[in-house]
């Protein structure tokens, strides 16, 4: 079984589900990628939607996110200076594969019969 190194870490990924894991690890990071899901937003919005997340630990989650190109930090040249995060392709294809696990979670976590989406 081949094996990747982790970046910045001295040991290997054993599949592409612990990958997965060492991006989006982490409390905050998959609500992160819910609350960009719709649109961009600022940081001022993001910590009224993660109810519970401090300044430092959100700033460090968009870090990582950002460094590993799930989202994107655009900064904007105005008084007063305005920053917007949104999600990359990569970021919008993350969340399309973090789908099922949000229908497997309301149905088998929370009960909720799953939305199932009919053809037109």
């Amino acid at each position: 079984m081949a094996t990747v190194g982790r970046p910045g870490a001295p040991d290997a990924y054993h599949c592409g589900i612990d990958a997965a894991m060492d991006v989006i690890g982490g409390k905050w990071k998959v609500l992160i990628l819910w609350a960009l899901d719709e649109s961009p937003r600022r940081f001022g919005e993001l910590r009224r939607m993660l109810p519970g997340v401090t300044e430092k630990v959100l700033t460090s989650q968009l870090r990582e996110l950002e460094t590993h190109g799930i989202v994107s930090r655009e900064v904007y040249d105005e008084i007063p200076p305005r920053v917007e995060y949104g999600l990359t392709e990569r970021g919008v294809a993350l969340g399309a594969a973090l789908e099922p696990l949000g229908l497997w979670g309301r149905e088998h976590v929370l009960g909720k019969t799953p939305r199932r989406v009919t053809p037109s």
